[in-house]
């Protein structure tokens, strides 16, 4: 006889499963026991959201799921982000959560929340496990829906009773793979009858171009038809950014430097658009056409309305598509005559020696000392539109940001995951003063796992996003500033190492010092936001009125 935790747990070992973050509870004991004698690793975190974060990006980064474990109520409700951080960003994940006793009722309501019903619209699936012997199917059910086009999060409450049940041995079922259908031929035909015809054919790289899965059939195709390309925020280096085809990223959705060549495009190839991204570019009657290209079918919205679709696993598809178009494109390089322009505007002041510095500075150096393979983790804030804009990706999932739930409090736990995944990689972590403190915590469980990482606060004593668009919308500015602990202090008192930038210049060698230095440092800088108005509200309104002009 088996235990139902001892069934979970080697159903999760069937899976592949090496690590399970979260923090357990009462209801979830005879799960621990199970998988302390397992090969599996519990990683306990600090709070329930850090646990799905790290999970989310497990699965963002590798294409498998990450899991997650809670007990019920208060910790299950602890991953509602986390879950919407999944399903908007389309990262694959299990959720187990605990749940009370559903043979028996010794301790009546207390703590109980219907977390099913809570999760259903927050997950592709959502259902309590009610009888042991059918943990290994449900389990491999969790695995596939969470991992199958459009991936994202899967919650199973198992109850404590259904848990401790002692049952017969149920053999677990074999994972297999799933291969995604090709494109059909006629929508293949329709797409390269649109590309043949373009004047001015343009590339857009989204955020379902950036599975693991994808890369290689999608630089080949950029490669391939020679026409430019850009990214959306969630879209950066699946391509390199490095090559001369490269527009820039789409880091609002109209009137920024690179909306240039999309306003002048005549075709988009949207390869991998998720309508979750906040948008790149708006389409209107007078725009130009766009070809969908994904595993899904477009999603229309009033900004995004396709007048072709090329829906298939990507890679092999564009292959084809390729194949009906390379050599045939005369004005393939059409808009290629604004890149220089484009890019020189948005790297403008990017080595201005001013303190406190300014994003761009912060940018440039970041992206001076982070090696083609480095990592950089985003959490939410007004330096996400600049490094968006201005931090030019090498590789696919080299800066993880978050454009879909846009949640503060992300940066650090992504971070903390991606430099578990990637331990002989630079991993950096930036976040603003007050996403961190969202999840700060988790320094503690940085440091417990002896992780490599450093952490770059931008320091301005305030929600700056939310204040940019408080003074833009012209409000008094009111509401938004706060106070700060001493950071270094903060840091040394979880056991990791603090530094203090004091000078514009000390930027590269403090972030080099504590590169080298190894374990988990915190770096604390200034950071001068003036620019916002003056580059994202001044500037591009100056240069729309000289459109207008023209």
């Amino acid at each position: 006889m088996v235990k139902g935790s001892d069934l979970l747990v080697a159903a999760l070992e069937n899976e592949g499963v090496e690590r399970v973050f979260g923090v357990p509870g009462e209801e979830n004991l005879d799960v621990v026991e199970s998988l302390r004698k397992s090969s599996i690793k519990l990683i306990v975190t600090r709070h329930e959201q850090a646990a799905a974060f790290m999970a989310a990006t497990y699965g963002r980064l590798t294409g498998k799921p990450g899991v997650c474990m809670t007990t019920l109520g208060p910790g299950a409700l602890n991953l509602t982000t986390g879950a919407a951080y999944a399903l908007l960003g389309a990262m694959p994940m299990v959720m187990l959560t605990g749940q009370k006793g559903i043979l028996s009722s010794r301790q009546a309501k207390f703590q109980i929340v219907d977390i099913v019903n809570t999760f259903r619209p927050l997950t592709k699936l959502s259902l309590q496990i009610v009888s042991g012997a059918t943990i290994p199917t449900l389990v491999r059910d969790a695995f596939r829906i969470a991992t199958q086009e459009r991936p994202g999060p899967v919650l199973l409450e198992l109850p404590e009773d259904i848990a401790g049940e002692e049952i017969a041995p149920v053999e677990m079922i074999s994972p297999h793979p799933i291969e995604i259908p090709i494109a059909h031929a006629a929508a293949l035909d329709r797409a390269a009858d649109m590309i043949l015809k373009a004047q001015r054919p343009l590339i857009m790289l989204g955020a379902a171009a950036s599975r693991p899965r994808s890369t290689a059939g999608i630089g080949d195709f950029v490669q391939r038809t020679k026409i430019p390309f850009f990214t959306t925020q969630m879209g950066k280096g699946t391509v390199s950014g490095g090559t001369n085809q490269y527009m820039g990223t789409a880091a609002l959705s109209e009137r920024d430097y690179v909306h240039e060549a999309i306003d002048r495009a005549d075709l988009i190839i949207a390869i991998g658009h998720d309508t979750v991204e906040k948008p790149p570019f708006i389409m209107g009657p007078k725009g130009p056409q766009v070809i969908h290209v994904s595993y899904m079918p477009a999603t229309v919205e009033q900004v995004y309305f396709p007048q072709c679709e090329v829906i298939g696993d990507v890679g092999p598809s564009l292959e084809l598509l390729a194949d009906r178009v390379e050599g045939k494109l005369p004005h393939a390089s059409a808009l290629l005559s604004l890149r220089q322009g484009i890019l020189a505007k948005i790297t403008d002041r990017a080595t201005e020696g001013r303190w406190p510095p300014t994003p761009q500075r912060i940018v440039h150096d970041v992206r001076q000392v982070i090696p083609e393979d480095g990592i950089v983790a985003l959490d939410n804030g007004m330096y996400k539109i600049w490094f968006a804009r201005n931090y030019r990706t090498l590789l696919a999932n080299s800066l993880l940001l978050d454009n879909a739930l846009a949640t503060m409090g992300a940066g650090l736990p992504s971070a903390m995951m991606a430099a578990m995944l990637y331990p002989k990689n630079r991993v950096l972590a930036v976040c603003g003063d007050g996403g961190f403190m969202m999840n700060s915590q988790e320094m503690e469980t940085a440091v417990r796992l002896k992780l490599n990482l450093v952490i770059l606060i931008l320091e301005d004593s305030a929600y700056g996003m939310i204040r940019w668009k408080q003074a833009v919308d012209h409000f008094p500015d009111f509401g938004l500033t706060f106070g700060n602990p001493d950071f270094v202090k903060y840091a040394e008192s979880y056991g990791a190492k603090g530094s203090r930038i004091t000078s514009t210049d000390a930027i590269v060698p403090t972030l080099e010092r504590a590169f080298s230095g190894g374990g988990v440092h915190l770096v604390v800088a200034p950071i001068d936001y003036t620019e916002n108005k003056r580059v994202l509200v001044d500037e591009l309104r100056e240069k729309v009125q000289q459109i207008d002009v023209e």
